[in-house]
């Protein structure tokens, strides 16, 4: 299956997705937003990492910033903010470049890194899109995270990739139907910037149908 450009989902969003199914629905479906310190400092951080008037070369590496991407088979569209093109003979042909060169897709992350695989699952993305687009093989990826200033490597296996187009799937269902999901109150709430908006503790009442089987229940006793 491919999606249709104008069904395109915005890349960004799967790190959303798999931090919480609901701060992703109010951001891209409902088109909420609030800034916190976090959010500031992360743009800020970025600003270098897209900038795509920016291009070096160091020898045999190429390294290009913010570099659009798509995806037809998970119909979502976005930005890299680096891609290191490596000189290599069993790399790819490159438009206005001599030789051939390995693609390889690092984003850069202004804290350190999570508990959760959220950003493996963003880059595992931004690397299916660069092999669509380029019709390559990527077989690892980076993330970099400011606060430590260390690369970690991550492997794009069969499990990682399976789970992003798993996620991707849901996604565009749930935004064909519009829907926002309920969430579970937990200790991620805290950190969230959407928070306030969200307003967590609202989806812990109970639904229509477990009151009226608990009020009935009490009667019979």
């Amino acid at each position: 299956m491919e999606y249709r450009e104008e069904d395109y989902l915005l890349l960004s969003g799967i790190q959303h997705f798999a931090f919480c199914k609901r701060q992703w629905a109010l951001i891209h479906i409902e088109q909420q937003w609030q800034e916190n310190l976090r959010t500031v400092e992360g743009g800020i951080f970025h600003e270098k990492a897209h900038d795509n008037t920016l291009a070096e070369k160091r020898g045999d590496l190429i390294i290009s910033r913010g570099m659009s991407i798509f995806s037809r088979s998970l119909g979502i569209t976005g930005t890299c903010d680096i891609v290191e093109l490596h000189k290599s003979v069993k790399g790819i042909s490159i438009f206005g470049r001599e030789g051939t060169y390995r693609p390889i897709p690092v984003e850069y992350k202004k804290g350190k890194p999570k508990e959760n695989d959220s950003d493996a699952l963003q880059l595992c993305a931004q690397a299916i899109c660069l092999e669509e687009m380029l019709l390559c093989e990527i077989p690892e990826a980076f993330l970099f995270y400011g606060e430590t200033k260390r690369r970690l490597k991550i492997v794009l296996d069969i499990e990682l990739r399976e789970r992003v187009r798993t996620m991707t799937k849901e996604m565009h269902q749930l935004y064909d139907k519009r829907y926002t999901p309920k969430v579970k109150l937990s200790k991620s709430c805290k950190a969230c910037s959407l928070s306030e908006i969200c307003v967590p503790k609202l989806c812990k009442n109970p639904s229509v149908d477990n009151y009226i089987s608990e009020n009935l229940l009490e009667v019979e006793k």
